[in-house]
């Protein structure tokens, strides 16, 4: 199984292959949650495409150092979003589904916190994981070898701020 290294660009590209996806589906939905914070970057590029509010709901499923190992899922309390009720025909969003706990806990989750009526919640990923155990609706890759994927923006989890003005610094230096 080995790593998957995945670029801006790529990453950006993936995010493109989603939105044409679910276009060519011809489902539509007038919401859509993303799941922080994996999901941020695609559900607020998701949101731009389809001119569509965006929610965000923090969750969260891996602990130790490495992010490697599986924790407890933790939601938040609230979902942010800047309308008063959420949608009824909702795209759930995230990078990816690996075991997919947490997209399979979600769905109840939303349909629970809502005082209004859902009529469908669907699923999209970039990437899903043979290892998971549901079948997102949407997604760009299968990996059946279950490979870590190491994404553009993971070296700022190594980051500290004086990091980065060091960087800066030397960028403009």
């Amino acid at each position: 199984m080995p790593d998957l290294y995945i670029s801006w660009s790529d990453y950006h590209q993936k995010i493109e292959q989603l939105a044409a996806q679910i276009y060519q589906s011809g489902w539509e939905f007038d919401q859509i949650v993303c799941l922080a914070r994996g999901g941020m970057r695609v559900g607020d590029i998701l949101s731009r495409i389809y001119n569509q509010p965006l929610a965000v709901l923090a969750t969260s499923s891996y602990s130790g150092a490495g992010q490697q190992e599986r924790g407890n899922l933790i939601f938040s309390r609230h979902l942010t979003m800047t309308g008063e009720k959420l949608g009824s025909r909702i795209l759930l969003v995230d990078d990816l589904v690996d075991s997919g706990v947490t997209l399979q806990e979600t769905i109840p989750w939303l349909q629970n916190y809502s005082n209004f009526s859902i009529a469908e919640i669907r699923t999209a990923v970039l990437w899903y994981k043979a290892c998971s155990v549901m079948v997102p609706d949407y997604y760009v890759d299968y990996l059946s070898d279950n490979p870590w994927i190491h994404q553009p923006f993971e070296p700022y989890e190594f980051m500290n701020p004086a990091d980065i003005v060091t960087k800066v610094e030397q960028l403009c230096s």
